[in-house]
């Protein structure tokens, strides 16, 4: 029975992808992916399976949920306070805090605590754990998380907590449609908190926010909230209980895993979990480090939960945890080192952050030797000084942070000038974090990130211009537009004077400009760096416009959004970047220096237009995946880096992995294929390969 009903859980959430997907098109591109026809008995379907299981997933085209927007988000008390977790990095740790009893080992997700009420079926309240007594009110924020049951099977009073969570590959998309570097977000668990505590809600939907349930609070059959208000959701509360009165809650046979079930049948996304023994948690352990590498959900570690509900409420809690669960953390490799020097690192937005140079180590199987410090409240906080003795490891095995300065000088002195143009500094206090600033509107450095995507590899790909010599050409008053990096032939004695220069390095800079002077109009046009037009938003567009630029320049809105990727956020940041005059000089002076080649017509078959390919792991066939993608684009196709219900294939050597593209197409229905799946498709339509 609860297969079943996974089963049509399953076939409404496939339903919902298809549907949203298909009226997203139609309603913003202009498209038609599927007839009206084929849109209604799917829509028809997915109205059944609602009335079949009682439940309603988040985004169903069958609700519609209005977008509000908030003076500011009310706050509200939990009924209980909601603790933080023990910790542990030691295994055998969590085997003696186990013992003889089972235990659930889970994801620790790094995102925002949520709790969620239900009454009637119907989600009626979201609060956030904010400081664990106080949380903020988001209910009509959670309605547009993508994957929140709005309407459940279960008709009593339902308290459940989980996470919201950005995942990793919606955290990259958002980041890349984002131009300036200094603005896009540092990490997934800083977006979704943003996301969740918006006052306009229509941003929240766009953000993709999912929600992880780890613990069901209470579930009581409708009409005896009133009497179990206090009562844990456990094993099932009888009549010899509380005299006169007959089962209020629901039966979970006093466990953990009952409960997870039961949620997941009712719609919910259940934090990922093994069952557990004292013998058995060692691989346990393993099985989830060898997966973080995958693992599309951020996590900063696990959880151990007791199974036993009534055995884990009897241990009771402390004043800052509960004893029923414990939290495991990886054990960060740390390394003792000393600080050489603070750089000063100027961006295009005028933010100066402090990055620690130091002796380099061996870390998590790299050598580093410098670490962002982000801003002038943590580096005063660690009282950093030149030849401090500092431990550094790698937050979540990824990135090189400071945990502690051991000698506490506290000697670095703030810059009063910019170290690129000489203005003067200040120092600007947001939300209690002093950050430093070129207050110089000229600042080169303002002008340096525009440059360097422009010099890029995917651009006009000019080896030998890196940020710091761009830095220097721009100072020294070389370069002013894109144009004056094809006459530094103009400035010979000078470039070759400067430090790090000679002949050699002047004569192979000045040919990597002229052969750069030879390039594609993709390239061009990925180069300007249009708000979110990336390189293959770029060849989209000469597609569609026959590689006509004056006719592209000048296109309006449904012109643009016509283009297959192009949406009406990154049309209106063409038609922006083009209504500025001082912009298209630029670029037409630029078009002068260049000669653009044509880039001939594809002679194979189209057999794939209309289809969006995702690659990902490993090739054996192709040199490497743009080789492949190469192919796919050559034959009218497109290829993507994110699963979305839009993706025709996944491809995939690792067809049965467990890797996060492929649970994203298993879920959204995406047909997973190898490269010689591929090669077939290429075979049956190609008799010429």
């Amino acid at each position: 029975m609860e297969q079943d009903k996974d089963a049509k859980l399953q076939r409404m959430r496939e339903l919902t992808a298809e549907l949203l997907g298909a009226a997203r098109t139609y309603y913003q591109e202009s498209r038609e992916i599927m007839s009206n026809f084929e849109y209604d008995k799917l829509y028809d379907e997915l109205l059944a399976l609602e009335a079949e299981t009682g439940t309603v997933l988040a985004g169903s085209p069958t609700q519609k949920v209005g977008y509000e927007v908030l003076s500011e988000l009310p706050k509200e008390a939990h009924e209980s306070p909601m603790l933080s977790l023990d910790k542990t990095k030691e295994v055998s740790a969590l085997q003696d805090w186990l013992g003889s009893q089972k235990g659930l080992l889970s994801w620790k997700l790094d995102g925002l605590t949520i709790v969620l009420t239900y009454e009637g079926g119907q989600l009626v309240k979201a609060v956030t754990r904010g400081n664990g007594e106080i949380g903020e009110v988001i209910t009509n924020n959670a309605k547009v998380f993508a994957n929140i049951p709005l309407k459940i099977a279960f008709q009593g009073q339902l308290i459940i907590r989980g996470e919201a969570v950005i995942k990793y590959s919606d955290f990259a998309r958002i980041n890349e449609s984002i131009e300036d570097v200094d603005a896009k977000y540092k990490n997934p668990r800083n977006l979704c908190s943003g996301s969740v505590r918006q006052l306009n809600n229509q941003i929240t939907a766009q953000r993709n926010v999912n929600f992880e349930a780890f613990m069901l609070v209470r579930a009581e059959e409708a009409g005896d909230q009133a009497n179990g208000a206090d009562r844990p959701a456990d094993s099932q509360i009888t009549g010899a209980d509380r005299p006169g009165e007959g089962p209020v809650t629901v039966d979970f046979h006093n466990s953990r895993k009952a409960q997870f079930e039961w949620l997941r049948a009712q719609g919910f996304d259940v934090v990922e979990y093994r069952e557990v023994t004292r013998e058995t948690l060692p691989e346990a352990v393993e099985h989830f480090a060898e997966a973080i590498g995958e693992y599309d959900i951020p996590s900063d570690g696990l959880v151990l939960l007791m199974d036993d509900i009534a055995y884990g409420e009897s241990l009771g809690r402390t004043a800052k945890f509960p004893r029923n669960s414990i939290a495991f953390k990886w054990a960060d490799e740390i390394r003792e080192t000393h600080l050489q020097e603070i750089e000063w690192s100027a961006s295009r937005t005028g933010l100066i952050n402090p990055v620690a140079i130091f002796e380099p180590v061996e870390l998590e199987g790299t050598t580093v030797s410098r670490a962002s410090v982000h801003n002038i409240s943590i580096m005063e906080a660690l009282g950093l000084g030149v030849g401090d003795t500092i431990t550094v490891y790698k937050a979540n095995m990824i990135i090189p942070q400071i945990a502690e300065n051991l000698t506490r000088s506290g000697t670095v002195e703030i810059p009063k000038v910019c170290p690129v143009c000489g203005g003067d500094t200040e120092i600007r206090q947001m939300n209690d974090v002093k950050s430093l600033y070129c207050t110089n509107p000229d600042c080169q450095a303002k002008k340096i990130k525009s440059f360097a995507l422009f010099v890029s590899r995917d651009a006009l790909n000019i080896d030998g211009l890196s940020e710091a010599t761009l830095e220097k050409f721009i100072a020294a008053g070389f370069i002013h537009s894109y144009a004056d990096m094809f006459h530094l032939d103009r400035h010979q004695d000078a470039i070759i004077s400067m430090e790090g220069f000679g002949q050699k390095s002047y004569d192979n800079l000045i040919a990597a400009v002229k052969k750069a002077s030879h390039t594609t109009l993709p390239r061009v046009i990925y180069g300007l760096g249009i708000a979110g037009i990336g390189l293959a938003g770029a060849k989209m567009l000469c597609r569609e416009f026959r590689f006509d630029f004056d006719r592209m320049r000048h296109a309006d809105m449904e012109e643009l959004t016509a283009v297959d990727g192009i949406g009406a956020v990154l049309a209106d940041a063409w038609i922006t970047y083009f209504a500025s005059g001082k912009n298209n000089e630029l670029v037409d002076a630029l078009l002068a220096e260049l000669t653009i080649e044509q880039e001939p017509e594809s002679q194979e078959e189209a057999i794939f237009a209309g289809m969006t390919f995702v690659i990902t792991g490993s090739v054996e066939h192709f040199a490497n995946r743009k080789e492949l993608q190469a192919v796919i684009e050559a034959r009218g196709g497109k290829a993507t880096g994110s699963v979305t219900a839009k993706t025709t294939y996944l491809i995939n050597n690792d067809v049965t992995s467990n890797s996060s593209k492929n649970k994203k197409a298993k879920e959204l229905g995406v047909p997973i294929i190898s490269e010689q799946d591929f090669l077939n498709m290429l075979g049956e339509n190609d008799n010429a390969d």
